[in-house]
Protein backbone atom coordinates (compact mmCIF):
# COMPACT_ATOMS: atom_id res chain seq x y z
CA UNK A 1 0.00 0.00 0.00
CA UNK A 2 1.24 3.48 -0.73
CA UNK A 3 0.60 6.66 1.26
CA UNK A 4 -1.75 9.00 -0.60
CA UNK A 5 -5.06 10.82 -0.46
CA UNK A 6 -7.66 9.79 -3.03
CA UNK A 7 -10.14 12.45 -4.10
CA UNK A 8 -13.10 11.33 -6.16
CA UNK A 9 -15.32 13.53 -8.28
CA UNK A 10 -19.03 12.83 -7.77
CA UNK A 11 -19.37 13.13 -11.56
CA UNK A 12 -17.77 9.68 -11.91
CA UNK A 13 -20.71 8.08 -10.08
CA UNK A 14 -22.68 5.64 -12.25
CA UNK A 15 -26.02 3.85 -12.10
CA UNK A 16 -25.94 0.05 -12.05
CA UNK A 17 -28.41 -2.58 -13.30
CA UNK A 18 -28.56 -3.54 -9.60
CA UNK A 19 -30.71 -0.40 -9.06
CA UNK A 20 -28.22 1.77 -7.18
CA UNK A 21 -25.67 4.52 -7.84
CA UNK A 22 -22.01 3.67 -7.26
CA UNK A 23 -18.99 5.91 -6.81
CA UNK A 24 -15.74 3.92 -6.81
CA UNK A 25 -13.69 5.51 -4.04
CA UNK A 26 -10.71 3.12 -4.00
CA UNK A 27 -10.22 0.10 -6.22
CA UNK A 28 -6.72 0.32 -7.67
CA UNK A 29 -3.12 -0.80 -7.32
CA UNK A 30 -2.53 1.68 -4.47
CA UNK A 31 -4.07 -0.84 -2.05
CA UNK A 32 -4.43 -4.33 -3.45
CA UNK A 33 -6.13 -5.73 -0.33
CA UNK A 34 -9.40 -3.72 -0.30
CA UNK A 35 -11.84 -1.80 -2.45
CA UNK A 36 -14.25 0.89 -1.27
CA UNK A 37 -17.31 2.22 -3.08
CA UNK A 38 -20.08 4.59 -2.03
CA UNK A 39 -23.59 3.37 -2.84
CA UNK A 40 -26.78 5.45 -3.00
CA UNK A 41 -30.27 3.98 -3.19
CA UNK A 42 -33.44 6.00 -3.71
CA UNK A 43 -36.47 5.79 -1.43
CA UNK A 44 -38.52 2.66 -2.03
CA UNK A 45 -35.78 0.95 -4.07
CA UNK A 46 -34.55 -2.60 -3.49
CA UNK A 47 -31.26 -3.76 -4.98
CA UNK A 48 -31.05 -6.95 -7.04
CA UNK A 49 -30.51 -10.19 -5.14
CA UNK A 50 -26.87 -11.16 -5.68
CA UNK A 51 -23.75 -12.66 -4.13
CA UNK A 52 -20.03 -12.03 -4.48
CA UNK A 53 -17.92 -15.07 -5.33
CA UNK A 54 -14.72 -15.15 -3.26
CA UNK A 55 -15.18 -11.62 -1.86
CA UNK A 56 -16.22 -10.61 1.66
CA UNK A 57 -18.16 -7.35 1.82
CA UNK A 58 -19.07 -4.90 4.55
CA UNK A 59 -21.67 -2.16 4.34
CA UNK A 60 -21.03 0.92 6.49
CA UNK A 61 -24.34 2.77 6.65
CA UNK A 62 -23.80 6.55 6.42
CA UNK A 63 -27.37 7.84 6.23
CA UNK A 64 -30.91 6.67 5.72
CA UNK A 65 -32.84 3.61 6.83
CA UNK A 66 -32.76 0.23 5.17
CA UNK A 67 -33.55 -3.44 5.43
CA UNK A 68 -30.71 -5.77 4.49
CA UNK A 69 -31.39 -9.37 3.48
CA UNK A 70 -28.59 -11.88 4.06
CA UNK A 71 -29.12 -15.51 3.13
CA UNK A 72 -32.89 -15.09 3.30
CA UNK A 73 -32.94 -13.37 6.73
CA UNK A 74 -33.58 -9.63 6.98
CA UNK A 75 -32.82 -6.93 9.53
CA UNK A 76 -33.27 -3.17 9.62
CA UNK A 77 -30.17 -0.97 9.44
CA UNK A 78 -29.49 2.72 9.96
CA UNK A 79 -26.68 5.27 10.23
CA UNK A 80 -23.56 3.87 11.90
CA UNK A 81 -24.43 0.19 11.42
CA UNK A 82 -21.93 -2.20 9.85
CA UNK A 83 -23.19 -5.22 7.91
CA UNK A 84 -20.76 -8.11 7.42
CA UNK A 85 -21.38 -10.31 4.39
CA UNK A 86 -19.31 -13.49 3.91
CA UNK A 87 -18.28 -14.51 0.38
CA UNK A 88 -21.01 -16.28 -1.59
CA UNK A 89 -23.93 -15.28 0.69
CA UNK A 90 -27.06 -14.01 -1.07
CA UNK A 91 -27.71 -10.35 -0.31
CA UNK A 92 -29.76 -7.30 -1.15
CA UNK A 93 -30.73 -4.10 0.59
CA UNK A 94 -33.95 -2.06 0.50
CA UNK A 95 -34.34 1.63 1.24
CA UNK A 96 -37.29 1.73 3.65
CA UNK A 97 -36.92 5.41 4.54
CA UNK A 98 -38.08 8.61 2.90
CA UNK A 99 -34.57 9.86 2.07
CA UNK A 100 -31.69 8.28 0.17
CA UNK A 101 -29.91 5.33 1.75
CA UNK A 102 -26.15 5.95 1.55
CA UNK A 103 -23.51 3.40 2.53
CA UNK A 104 -19.95 2.35 1.76
CA UNK A 105 -19.21 -1.10 0.35
CA UNK A 106 -15.84 -2.33 1.60
CA UNK A 107 -14.62 -5.50 -0.13
CA UNK A 108 -11.74 -7.89 0.55
CA UNK A 109 -10.19 -8.90 -1.69
CA UNK A 110 -11.10 -5.96 -3.95
CA UNK A 111 -14.35 -6.14 -5.92
CA UNK A 112 -14.06 -7.32 -9.53
CA UNK A 113 -16.96 -7.41 -11.98
CA UNK A 114 -16.47 -11.15 -12.53
CA UNK A 115 -17.12 -11.93 -8.82
CA UNK A 116 -20.68 -10.54 -9.02
CA UNK A 117 -23.38 -13.21 -9.35
CA UNK A 118 -26.91 -12.02 -10.07
CA UNK A 119 -29.46 -14.27 -8.36
CA UNK A 120 -32.74 -12.86 -9.73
Amino acid sequence: MRAEVLKKDAKSEFETPERCHILEVANDSGDESVSIARARIGAGTVTALHSLRGVAERYLIVSGKGRVELGGKSIEVCEGDVVRIPPGLSQRIANIGEDELVFYCICTPPFRRDCYQRLE
